[in-house]
């Protein structure tokens, strides 16, 4: 797929003030200094297309993209350390759940996986969430850029074993490096994989 347009739509806190639900949507989410923004920014090709920031947390906002005009890409706030008030991570929880279950073009939710981490009990949590409402997602494994190859494959196999304890099978998986750029070409060919089959029905 060749990206020829990125174009930021809306940001809010209330699904309701969603863009009219007429395209899929690809939504990104992850655990607070994930590398979300890095990764879709290179994903677009579009340097400061989502905001980067060392302060985990920062994105607070449903922000929607229109990508070719055809389908959006979403950017979800992160979930975890990220240094606010409680009421404040009550809120970011209800905004994301409400999205994610009352979203009805969800189309797929890819969820970022820091490859250099043991498994974290906190995305386990969601990715189990996740399963029990029959949300579609798939794994992203980021900064493989931050260790060896071999080390990848190691992380990967890890993380697969412990899903495996609850899991009859795995997700899709992308392994992606910002960086690098590794794992553009598959991260968006399956996302036009998808759109092909909805035009399709």
């Amino acid at each position: 797929m060749h990206i020829d347009t990125a174009e930021f739509v809306i940001s809010n806190t209330d699904i309701k003030k969603c863009p009219e639900s007429t395209l899929p949507e690809y939504a990104f989410i992850g655990r607070s200094n994930v590398g979300k923004s890095s990764l879709i920014n290179m994903l677009t090709q579009r340097k400061t297309l989502a905001k980067t920031s060392g302060r985990p947390g920062k994105t607070q906002l449903i922000n929607h993209f229109l990508i070719n005009k055809t389908w959006y890409l979403v950017d979800l706030p992160g979930y975890g350390y990220a240094k606010v008030s409680k009421s404040a991570k009550q809120t970011f929880v209800k905004l994301i759940t409400d999205y994610i279950e009352l979203r009805p073009n969800l189309t797929n939710l890819f969820v970022l996986i820091d490859i250099r981490l043991e498994p974290q009990k906190i995305d386990l949590e969601f990715i189990e969430y996740l399963g029990e409402h029959g949300i579609p997602f798939s794994l992203v494994f980021t900064k493989a850029d931050k260790i060896g190859k071999s080390q990848r494959q190691k992380s990967i196999a890890r993380f697969r074993r412990k899903m495996l304890e609850k899991w009859e099978e795995m997700p899709v998986q992308f392994l992606t490096s910002a960086e690098e750029r590794i794992g553009r070409d598959e991260v968006l060919s399956y996302i036009s994989s998808i759109n092909l089959k909805l035009e399709g029905k």
